[in-house]
């Protein structure tokens, strides 16, 4: 039985909560309230045990202030904070399983720019949270925020901690390199490649130049000098074409772009050709089965997945299985069904016999060890995929109606669908994580593509929309 809106996560969206830093609900007061609503939560789940939790954060200059708050929110029902300091999210998810703690959280808004953050929560064993525990962390925070008076007397208590700078164990950073080193097998002659890195001034700055070179490639990096209000400035996985105009000019044998938490990438061939995550499933897929290690022979993938690797995949006799947009969406998929790869066009990839968490850097070690047992190099491995054309449009709304209730809408999405027919789809949907309705067209013929985003986005416009609208073309 589907569950009522009311029975759904009112903050957290499909990747933890997310807002503009110090605004509700990343103020100061509710921040305390969120770390000590997670202690409340993890306390009634294992009362017996003592409770650690770890924290980390991305580069943005708000970081270090949600963690200091969220941290004392913690501290007071005794929750234990061990600090990670800056630490991509994927390795924040590692850590936590591997050392075992009662929770993890990382402070980062992603891909969006500085003046955004966001708090990730993730389980014991290093997934995201379901939603039932959001929502109980929810009705705790309800709870505290009708009592305020004991919400201040704590926040006072706690106003001395506040002013002091958290303190990152760097053992925690070797245990997450010493766990991507072994992806690269040795004997494997990778020295022999050279990369251009786009570090979008964030966690992977921290992560990516030591590990590179323990594996002794040569390696161009770009973007890797955060100053707190540069993390994904123009560059990273969300403008990747910097890296891929670099990747070219030096004629390096491939280059990749990360996020501000370094749990997606894109990258782009010694000729500078962008690769998304289909193309890197379209790679990694046959190439498991070849080996053996594809479980039932089917990948995730999402509404968004083009459809051009869903016939790609089927020429291999491989299937695949399509989720709501979120990594979370596609690792539960993943676990129901059996399988141990999915991903997104956006470059969130899941290897799950590595990882139980997207996680650009293992992509990046997975596809040069396939490069490099191949002796193939990317341009050669993606050339046969050739993606639909498709556009993404964002269109920014005031408020998240059903579309389905919006005549203009519903009238534009079936004309849609009755030109392209089979041969492409029509995907209308909200992001959970920004106020924007995302529409997306994808068919044979491009004019179809273009013709039909700008008639949906034009009937959002019109009912919903506060500004103006930004495309993705792909093919």
């Amino acid at each position: 039985m589907a569950r009522s809106m009311a029975d759904k996560p009112r903050l957290f969206g499909t990747d933890g909560i997310r807002s503009v830093a110090g605004e509700y609900p990343l103020d100061h007061t509710t921040v305390w309230r969120l770390g000590h609503s997670l202690g409340r939560v993890l306390q009634r789940a294992d009362p017996a045990r003592p409770l650690r939790v770890i924290l980390g954060r991305d580069t943005r200059e708000s970081g270090s202030w949600i963690a200091r708050r969220l941290a004392t929110g913690l501290r007071s029902v005794g929750v234990e904070v061990v600090e990670a300091g800056v630490m991509t999210t994927p390795g924040l998810a590692f850590l936590t399983s591997h050392h075992g703690f009662s929770a993890g959280v990382v402070i980062s808004a992603s891909h969006n720019p500085y003046e955004d953050n966001g708090i990730k929560f993730f389980s014991r064993s290093g997934t995201k949270l379901s939603e039932t525990v959001e929502l109980e962390i929810e009705r705790e925070l309800e709870q505290i925020g009708s009592n305020g008076e004991k919400a201040s007397t704590f926040l006072e208590s706690d106003s001395g901690v506040l002013g002091s700078e958290l303190r990152a164990a760097p053992q925690l950073l070797a245990d997450y390199l010493e766990r991507l080193m072994p992806i690269i097998p040795a004997g494997r002659a990778v020295t022999r490649y050279r990369l251009v890195v786009d570090c979008a001034h964030g966690a992977a700055s921290q992560v990516v130049p030591p590990l590179l070179r323990r594996l002794g490639m040569e390696v161009q990096f770009l973007h890797t000098e955060p100053n707190g209000r540069n993390i994904n400035l123009g560059c990273g996985s969300l403008y990747p074409q910097a890296m891929a105009d670099s990747t070219r000019l030096l004629s390096a044998d491939l280059g990749v772009a990360f996020d501000g938490d370094a749990d997606r990438a894109i990258f782009a061939t010694r000729e500078g050709k962008l690769i998304d995550g289909d193309y890197i499933l379209s790679i990694m897929a046959p190439y498991f089965k070849k080996c053996g290690i594809l479980p039932g022979s089917a990948v995730v993938g999402t509404q968004m997945t083009n459809l051009a690797l869903e016939i790609a995949l089927d020429e291999h006799g491989i299937g695949l299985k399509r989720t709501p947009v979120g990594d979370k969406y596609v690792l539960e998929e993943m676990q129901r069904s059996g399988l141990n790869l999915g991903g997104e066009p956006s470059g969130h990839i899941i290897f799950g016999h590595l990882s139980l968490a997207g996680d650009g850097i293992i992509t990046l070690l997975e596809v040069v060890r396939v490069m490099a047992e191949t002796g193939q190099p990317l341009e050669e491995l993606t050339r046969a995929f050739r993606p639909f054309p498709q556009i993404i449009r964002n269109v920014r709304v005031r408020e998240k109606s059903p579309l389905e209730a919006i005549p203009e809408v519903t009238r534009a999405i079936a004309e849609c669908r009755s030109t392209i027919g089979e041969r492409g789809r029509v995907v209308v949907r909200y992001s959970g994580t920004e106020p924007l309705a995302r529409v997306m067209v994808e068919a044979a013929r491009a004019e179809d593509v273009e013709y039909h985003a700008a008639h949906i986005s034009q009937a959002i416009q019109t009912a919903l929309g506060i500004g103006r609208s930004g495309d993705q073309v792909i093919g």
